[in-house]
């Protein structure tokens, strides 16, 4: 991931008065001192890792990545720390509790090549919905995989008009939250997720 977009992820969390650091598989973060963990976007995951082929639009795996941010969602988990997973992170997280995703979401797709803007629709009575206080939300997806079977404990938060997933949320744990746009890059219309994040992280 370039220097800009780490930094656009670092700069929203401080926003909210957070300390964020990063982690890499070359200098990894001592997970023992962190109070929250938030799983970024980027490459595609191994489709290996819910047991398919690579599909001829899905990119190279990043196994060392890979590998780091799962060991991190297992130990967040363990500990019960918050989790936000964007976009990758969503697909990782569903990953990494045993969902399936969806290698290359069809033409008809709203999100098919990453459209400017459209329109999500939050599932009443979940958290996400709570914390936007609405249930039709406008996002900037820019994602060609989506998760299709939803990992254990997690459950659909968001689809878009074509049905395709666009949130998922734990229902077992106190804030475990996964969303397929890039609210990094709408700080003013997505401020509300990053706060109810920052709200539990200082819980920790």
């Amino acid at each position: 991931m370039s220097p800009e977009r780490v930094e656009a992820y670092l700069g929203v969390l401080k926003q909210v008065g957070l300390m964020p650091v990063a982690s890499r598989p070359a200098q990894p973060v001592d997970f023992a001192t962190v109070d929250g963990l938030v799983l970024c976007g980027g490459t595609d995951v191994n489709p290996a890792l819910y047991g398919e082929k690579p599909g001829p639009r899905t990119e190279a795996p990043d196994h060392a990545r890979d590998a780091m941010e799962r060991g991190m969602v297992d130990a967040a988990l363990a500990r019960g720390l918050p989790i936000l997973g964007i976009c990758r992170g969503l697909q990782l997280l569903n990953v990494s509790l045993g969902g399936t995703l969806d290698q290359h979401i069809e033409e008809h797709s709203a999100d098919y090549e990453g459209p400017a803007e459209h329109d999500v629709h939050l599932v009443s009575g979940t958290r996400l919905a709570a914390i936007y206080g609405k249930t039709t939300h406008r996002v900037n997806s820019r994602h060609h995989q989506a998760a299709l079977q939803t990992g254990q404990g997690l459950v659909v938060a968001a689809r878009d008009d074509d049905g395709v997933i666009e949130a998922v949320e734990h229902t077992g744990v106190r804030f475990v939250v996964g969303v397929q746009w890039h609210p990094e890059n709408r700080f003013e219309q997505d401020h509300a997720l990053f706060a109810a994040f920052a709200a539990e992280v200082r819980l920790s």
